[in-house]
């Protein structure tokens, strides 16, 4: 006798998604499982016409949901999401992005192989138009993200973390869910407490997401900034925790700020102009400027110079904005910081 496979239930928080939340839901609604199927649509205070759209997904089609997301908050919706959902594996999916054919299915049967508590796969991003594919190149990029497993890893593994998450409802309430205070990063902190918990979070590279980033580099450097201050957030709650890359961009902000007061100094005659040392300093921006440079060129998404521009700029708005986020965060606090690049 062949075991029914269990029933799913996607959620997904909503904000301000009108370009892309019908195309997200029916990459879901597409996926062949055999299993029942549910999506439970958190809706935040959008101002475009994503909550029309979001209702007509579900006018036509039972298998979509809807719930309402008042703080507009991820990990809020989230946890609304959850807690409306009726089916014991919950598939956490993201109105920019699209999963794959077979994803379900795939990680399923992850969950039972492993006894994973969480399993997840390769977020690849994707771009329409030259600034888009510059992002998108600059996400796929080593240099872009700092090698984090769900970018770059080609191998079944343990992992830190795990790109958007499907996982048993037990995890969920194992944890006691996302914490709703934490506005970005909410699934590392989330994928922290399932390990310390004594799960196991499993990556496994045949799970893939198509991720359409932001389409500007203003609202790049919107999302890097309030991504940077959260992870602050995280780090003075967690500590040595947090892996070392994710203190890479504060370290490098700091030593642009140096090199640049440095650099006026020498020109206004302050420092001798024979001196040496500033010659140290200079150097972070300038190797910064070629490793971007170099991996502008090498993008599979970006072609010619006006790529590798493009390209090159993108993963230096990512550091730099993400950097001085994070020096923001330590400092000060991150509470009253929101990503707004998707707001209007």
């Amino acid at each position: 006798m062949i075991k029914a496979l269990p029933a799913v239930s996607y959620v997904m928080p909503v904000l301000n998604e009108a370009g892309h939340l019908r195309a997200a839901v029916m990459a879901v609604l597409a996926q062949e499982y055999a299993g029942e199927q549910e999506i439970v649509l958190a809706l935040g205070p959008s101002t475009d016409e994503t909550n029309r759209i979001a209702h007509e997904l579900a006018s036509a089609d039972g298998r979509v949901r809807l719930v309402n997301n008042p703080e507009r908050d991820i990990p809020i919706g989230l946890n609304l999401a959850i807690e409306a959902a009726h089916h014991p594996v919950i598939i956490r999916v993201d109105a920019h992005s699209e999963l794959s054919p077979g994803y379900t299915e795939r990680a399923v049967e992850l969950l039972t192989a492993t006894g994973a508590a969480n399993v997840g796969g390769r977020m690849q991003a994707d771009g329409t138009g030259h600034v888009q594919r510059a992002i998108a190149g600059g996400y796929n990029s080593p240099i872009g993200l700092g090698g984090g497993t769900y970018h770059f890893s080609e191998e079944p593994h343990e992992a830190e973390s795990a790109y958007l998450g499907v996982f048993p409802r037990t995890t969920f309430d194992l944890v006691g869910g996302f914490d709703p205070l934490i506005r970005r990063g909410e699934d590392w902190e989330f994928n922290l407490r399932v390990r310390k918990a004594g799960g196991t979070v499993w990556f496994d590279p045949e799970l893939q997401v198509t991720y359409w980033p932001r389409s500007s580099f203003s609202a790049l450097t919107q999302q890097f900034f309030a991504t940077g201050t959260w992870r602050a957030k995280l780090v003075r709650m967690y500590g040595g925790e947090n892996p070392w890359r994710f203190f890479v961009p504060g370290a490098y902000v700091l030593a642009l700020v140096a090199a640049l007061t440095t650099a006026v100094l020498h020109v206004c005659g302050v420092i001798a102009p024979n001196a040496w040392w500033p010659w140290v300093l200079y150097a972070a921006p300038v190797a910064h400027a070629g490793l971007s440079l170099f991996a502008g060129a090498k993008m599979p998404e970006t072609k010619g110079l006006r790529g590798t521009l493009l390209g090159a700029l993108a993963i230096t708005i990512m550091h730099v904005a993400w950097g001085t986020g994070f020096l923001r965060g330590f400092v000060f606090g991150s509470s009253k910081t929101l990503d707004r690049s998707r707001a209007n």
